[in-house]
């Protein structure tokens, strides 16, 4: 503790000091001459070195700019947007930064993007949701020439598209290779944000194979390049390019406005899907119909598949999908593709996306402790997942029985609502209403689901579905496999601090 005479002491060389440095401000002369702590040659080179990388930076907008066109599109009025139009188009912020939407109306809706020209006889490219449902596209150049444009080709699920002006002789932009780029290397973007044209931003690659950030139809992009070049509504469809001026990628996604994540696809997948356009071919992809997620991001079923430590779970099998018509199962576990490990859902993806459609591939699965080889034969992906049936079953209200602590009620299925509903099973309980925030409405179950399992032991009917509950382990969590309008799929009740039930 101080005493009373140390405030003040500390008070006393602190004003001694003060007086000091006044006196050296006010003329004191220093016994040394201070010396500069970077010498004139050194100091002289890095202005050099300032001076070069100032040039090259304003060289890439040289370069690229030319190519870059802006697009103005005009399209009807309705009262719904896009997703592709919320997240892109919604204006700028407020003084609050809030982001204003017009209000709707219906007279023809203007919205503005950006492309950057692939080939010197006219084929641009730009994203999907910059022309989607447009009714006039008229595209402008750097040098103020404006051209009516018209659209080639789109592809949804890689939000790429191609359009066509009719001119020649014009600056293509040249195309790198996506796959070189590296994470803290220099990337620039050109568009017309905020109809501001030709607007230069630059940054560096943030991150690469940035995934799940927008899914069509159950597919989704697994490659984004991330950047923080400042990226607004308006950039959509514009190059990313590197220090050379060659184009990696075309900016795409934005994750709110002005906070430093920007997303491009890979120009790799831009040129190759662009090509098939421009060749009037179809784009066709092959798929097995399953959803997947990564072992280990879902905690709560992780207990269910003690003894494997890496894989993909299989959360979900389509209707009338080719891995319906296999001997897959929800639950399982696939680790290998062929003879190919997959430890993640996007490199699930990958490997299924080098086969061809209708070629016969073999998944290892992990299923209960024990692996199994399930052959699939790939079908074409959709552009929109069927479903069995849209007609809402309406089961008696009287026959209904409640699950308590779970918020489920349940009715036996007969083999009458099967047939009418075009149900995929023929025995089980339906799922006739879940109660809100309830543990199965957090687990996503859903009315009309029909459960035909717990814990492996089949249902038939509400009796048997109570027996099986009775013999479950909540607090380890019970396995329920569900028919979801033909679909496959599971959901796991974990009850916190529920008791396990006696050894039977």
């Amino acid at each position: 503790m101080l005493s009373n005479f140390e405030p003040m002491r500390l008070i006393l060389i602190f004003i001694i000091s003060a007086a000091l440095g006044t006196m050296s401000i006010f003329g004191a002369t220093p016994e040394l001459a201070p010396t500069p702590t970077v010498p004139a040659a050194a100091a002289e080179q890095g202005k050099d070195v300032v001076h070069q990388l100032n040039n090259a930076f304003a060289k890439v907008f040289e370069v690229v700019a030319p190519s870059v066109v802006i697009i103005e599109v005009s399209k009807k009025a309705d009262n719904e947007t896009s997703a592709f139009e919320d997240l892109f188009f919604q204006g700028p912020p407020d003084d609050n930064n809030n982001s204003r939407r017009s209000p709707r109306s219906f007279q023809p809706v203007q919205s503005e993007g950006s492309g950057f020209i692939v080939r010197p006889d006219g084929y641009i490219f730009t994203n999907f949701h910059v022309v989607e449902s447009a009714d006039k596209i008229d595209v402008k150049l750097k040098d103020g020439r404006e051209f009516p444009a018209k659209v080639v080709g789109t592809d949804e699920k890689t939000d790429v598209a191609v359009i066509k002006i009719d001119a020649k002789d014009l600056p293509a932009a040249q195309l790198g290779d996506s796959d070189l780029a590296r994470v803290g290397q220099f990337a620039f973007a050109i568009g017309a944000p905020f109809k501001l044209d030709y607007t230069f931003t630059y940054g560096v690659i943030s991150g690469k194979g940035r995934s799940k950030l927008l899914a069509t139809s159950g597919y989704s992009i697994s490659d984004y390049l991330q950047t923080d070049a400042s990226i607004n509504p308006g950039n959509s469809g514009g190059p990313l390019c590197d220090i050379d001026g060659r184009v990696i990628g075309m900016n795409t996604l934005i994750n709110g406005i002005n906070r430093g994540l920007g997303f491009a696809i890979p120009i790799n997948m831009a040129r190759e899907i662009g090509d098939e356009l421009i060749a009037g071919r179809k784009i066709m992809r092959p798929w097995l119909g399953i959803r997947i997620e990564t072992l280990g991001d879902d905690p709560s079923i992780r207990d269910l598949f003690k003894g494997i430590d890496k894989g993909v779970v299989v959360r979900r099998i389509e209707a009338d999908a080719p891995a319906y018509k296999s001997d897959l199962q929800p639950g399982d576990v696939i680790t290998h593709v062929d003879a190919n490990q997959v430890t993640t859902d996007s490199q699930l993806q990958h490997e299924i996306l080098k086969k061809k459609i209708g070629q016969k591939v073999e998944l290892t699965v992990w299923r209960k402790g024990k692996t199994l080889k399930v052959p699939v034969t790939t079908g074409e992906l959709p552009n929109e997942i069927s479903r069995a049936s849209n007609e809402p079953v309406q089961p008696p209200q009287e026959k209904q029985q409640e699950v308590g602590k779970f918020g489920l009620q349940v009715q036996e299925l007969t083999k009458e609502m099967a047939q009418r509903f075009k149900l995929g099973v023929q025995k089980g309980v339906i799922v006739t209403d879940v109660a809100d925030n309830s543990l199965a409405a957090q687990q996503g179950i859903e009315r009309e689901d029909v459960i035909t399992e717990v814990d492996d032991k089949p249902v038939t009917d509400v009796k048997s579905f109570r027996e099986a509950l009775n013999q479950s382990n909540p607090k380890r969590g019970v396995l329920l496999y569900l028919d979801r309008k033909g679909s496959k799929t599971f959901a796991v009740l974990k009850a916190e601090g529920a008791e396990a039930p006696p050894d039977r």
